[in-house]
């Protein structure tokens, strides 16, 4: 059997979170999509959708996938009221949210879930660039016991910059129950600056496919499970999709089952510690998080290697507290600026990708085979070698 799949306005939280209340109750499936622009001419570009979908699916999420090919997530009212069950009970009841993350996000998704449970109104803060003080200005707005919001690490040290500078959006900051953390790494030095303030940051880990954050802290809540398969993060539950939406084949990959259960493939390296928490250690593939963005390091060295001059060029990436990840430029020639590599990345890529520097070496470190060796020249951009924590991924999932 199936239903009516409406698109809406992932910008407007209002029509989003009335259609899926709906959607919650049984009704239309809600496809909440962001606005598409093309870069020749600037004119919007609607989203082709299908006019229905599976009874069971009550909301699509477009997320980028790692080769770039957008995926379309279909997730059952069932696994957004279990994701949104787990999360009050992890951190300690429900309340009143900010909605500082868009409404075409798991994460901005999630928060209009929880309200919707709730039975509260959340405040929506302007969608576009994040500032501290607005963030603070929307925050006085709350008026319900019990204030919780969601950011990604960009939007949090944007906050605890301003904390450590201005004692009012401090004290606003603080106020909060619970801020959770999610959709790139989130540097520990922040995750501290923001704790010595007095901020209750939680890091959150899940995607799309887990109905946003499933793991708080390296701990699973709900009746999520974390199996380590060959050294790769699978996660289980009543939160997970139901897959991509007309897309078997991407679905058979990324969903498998063992041990009686349905498991969700996260494509994550990563391990269980001795008091059974999760590590995410990084991608099983070459992309990296940066500002919510997935980048290709592979897509950022084929537009770099473009250039004259840089074919031997190696694209590999870089801890940032503001943007979690970026790409650096090694290579063994020094004609190149950073602002012709930026342009060029940026006009194919997207803003996202551009790299933040160049290292000018005297050689390429190869393999026996005449490849990059790409862990050598990893190390030289960051000599201590230590792995990045990993967290949620496909822009914000908290």
């Amino acid at each position: 059997m199936a239903h009516p799949l409406i698109r809406v306005d992932g910008g407007d939280a209002r029509a989003v979170m009335d259609t899926l209340r709906s959607a919650l109750d049984g009704g239309p499936a809600v496809f909440p999509a962001a606005d598409v622009v093309d870069a020749a001419d600037g004119a919007d570009v609607t989203i082709a959708v299908p006019a229905e979908v599976a009874d069971e699916v009550a909301l699509v999420i477009e997320t980028s996938g790692s080769s770039g090919r957008p995926k379309r997530v279909a997730l059952s009212a069932a696994a957004l009221l279990a994701s949104a069950e787990a999360s009050a009970a992890a951190i300690g009841g429900s309340g009143q949210w900010l909605m500082a993350l868009p409404a075409h996000y798991i994460a901005g998704v999630n928060v209009l879930v929880r309200s919707i449970v709730a039975d509260s109104e959340p405040v929506p803060m302007t969608v576009g660039h994040f500032d501290a003080h607005e963030f603070s200005v929307a925050a006085e707005r709350m008026h319900e016991v019990g204030r919780y919001t969601a950011l990604v690490p960009v939007q949090l040290a944007r906050i605890v910059d301003a904390s450590e500078r201005d004692d009012a959006v401090r004290a606003v900051a603080a106020r909060f129950d619970r801020i959770l953390i999610g959709g790139q790494a989130a540097p520990r030095d922040l995750l501290d600056r923001a704790r010595a303030l007095g901020l209750a940051v939680t890091r959150t880990y899940g995607s799309s496919e887990t109905s946003g954050g499933c793991v708080y802290d390296g701990r699973p809540i709900g009746d999520t499970r974390i199996a380590i398969v060959g050294g790769a993060v699978e996660l289980s539950g009543s939160v997970l999709a139901e897959g991509y939406l007309h897309d078997v084949e991407r679905t058979a990959s990324a969903f498998t089952v063992h041990d009686d259960r349905r498991w969700y493939r996260t494509g994550d390296l990563g391990g269980l510690g001795g008091d059974g928490s999760l590590r995410v250690t990084g991608r099983a593939d070459n992309v990296i998080i940066s500002g919510g963005t997935k980048v290709s390091l592979d897509a950022v060295e084929r537009a770099v290697r473009g250039l004259d001059g840089l074919q031997d060029a190696v694209v590999v990436s870089t801890s940032s507290e503001q943007w979690g990840q970026v790409p650096i430029v090694v290579t063994a020639s020094a004609g190149a600026t950073i602002a012709d590599l930026r342009a060029r990345v940026g006009s194919e890529l997207g803003p996202a990708a551009r790299p933040a520097s160049i290292l000018v070496i005297d050689r390429i470190p190869l393999l026996s085979t005449g490849k990059p060796d790409r862990r050598a020249v990893a190390l030289l951009v960051d000599p201590a070698g230590a792995p990045t924590t990993g967290e949620v991924r496909s822009g914000a999932t908290s």
